[in-house]
């Protein structure tokens, strides 16, 4: 069984929500059933593999350890640079390990959603640095890192945002809404994974095996929407299980192939990742860059970071070759967007017009799927013979 695919899992997940919905519309506290619908879940799909199961709970052990002595240290001691960053090293060698196993024989602690996971404790630990987390339970932490909806692939939830929905009870009537909107998500959800996905996966085999001069092109349009649906397809139901457990976890993609630049593709593709990096490590670089005096200005300090921040999350996708180059080119795509949005007297000029609009999509689609075609490998392929 695996998250959000197959027979058995969604008989299960039916089994799970119908009492979720019961529970709302009686307007009962869900916090705790949805704590036991993932340790559950947690159970039926891990518990096929002794080793992941292992894995996690001893991430989650660890985790929640260092949280807990990270937070002990900051009220005794303050702002220190020396404990934070060594409690941010040691929240990520789970995920570092794992990473390891891409590249050589030696892997640990590989398991189903650690980057995802990493992901969550890390901004704990970057929120209690900054003073925004004081105190939160064993309890709180597991219900949120825990939560089954979102554990494999996202969508990133905010830890403060989880918990105010997650220790609500909502009225009848926004119950109600909630579950509607949930239900719709799921079916959504489901069609663009189970139809649309899988109708475009096999237009992906279908280009891979032409020798035609489109057969490129055609494999990188393919593939791009294949990510999309499939991706989105997810996330949707992810979200929308999560409104029928009572938690409104934020939406992860808004229409992104609409996009006139590739900043606002960012702003709209895997939205919970890409504002996650743009918060925890894109402002933060800009801000150590502006008090230690690096870089001669504002726009140099942003290409920097545009480059630092995509490199960095080419590297959370793997250390393969093909997501390594994905990180940079689009680290390199958003440090020219910006550096001609700040500096073109064409663009300042043009910008609202229809006709640059047009041009603008255009030209940032065809950058978008041969990024694509990069993060599929089958750049790679090409290059390398």
């Amino acid at each position: 069984m695996s998250f959000f695919s197959g027979l058995p899992f969604f008989l299960c997940l039916t089994a799970v929500l119908i009492p979720a919905v019961i529970l709302g519309i009686l307007e009962k506290p869900l916090r705790w059933y949805g704590l036991a619908s993932s340790l559950l879940f947690i159970g039926l799909i891990f518990g096929e593999d002794p080793l992941q199961l292992f894995y996690l709970t001893a991430f989650y052990l660890l985790e929640l350890i260092l949280l807990k002595g990270y937070l002990y240290i900051r009220k005794q001691y303050g702002r220190k640079e020396g404990w934070y960053y060594g409690a941010l090293l040691l929240s990520l060698l789970p995920l570092l390990l794992s990473k390891c196993g891409e590249v050589s024989s030696f892997s640990f602690f590989s398991f189903l959603g650690i980057s995802y996971l990493t992901f969550k404790s890390l901004q704990m630990v970057i929120e209690i640095y900054d003073g925004v987390i004081t105190d939160f339970s064993a309890l709180e932490f597991t219900g949120f890192l825990l939560f089954f909806p979102t554990l494999s692939s996202g969508p990133i939830d905010r830890s403060r945002r989880f918990h105010e929905d997650w220790i609500k009870t909502w009225s009848r009537q926004e119950y109600l809404e909630l579950c509607g909107t949930g239900i719709w998500k799921l079916l959504l959800g489901l069609v663009y994974k189970i139809v649309l996905a899988a109708g475009f996966y096999q237009l992906v085999d279908f280009c891979d095996g032409s020798s035609a001069w489109w057969a490129v092109p055609g494999y990188a349009y393919a593939y791009g929407f294949y990510m999309f649906f499939d991706f989105a397809g997810y996330s949707l139901m992810a979200v929308g299980v999560s409104y029928i457990l009572g938690v409104m976890t934020p939406d992860n993609f808004r229409a992104p192939f609409i996009s006139k630049d590739i900043k606002e593709f960012w702003d709209r593709w895997h939205i919970s990742l890409s504002h996650w990096f743009r918060d925890f490590l894109f402002s933060r670089f800009i801000m150590k860059c502006s008090r230690k005096k690096w870089f001669g200005n504002r726009l140099q300090r942003a290409c920097a970071g545009f480059l630092v921040n995509m490199t960095v999350m080419g590297m959370w996708h793997g250390l393969t070759p093909s997501y390594l180059i994905y990180g940079i080119y689009h680290g390199l795509l958003l440090a020219a967007t910006e550096w001609f949005q700040k500096k073109s007297k064409f663009y300042k000029k043009y910008k609202h017009t229809r006709w640059y609009q047009a041009a603008s999509w255009f030209v940032t689609l065809q950058f978008v799927m041969f990024g694509f075609l990069i993060f599929s490998g089958k750049f790679w392929t090409l290059i390398t013979g």
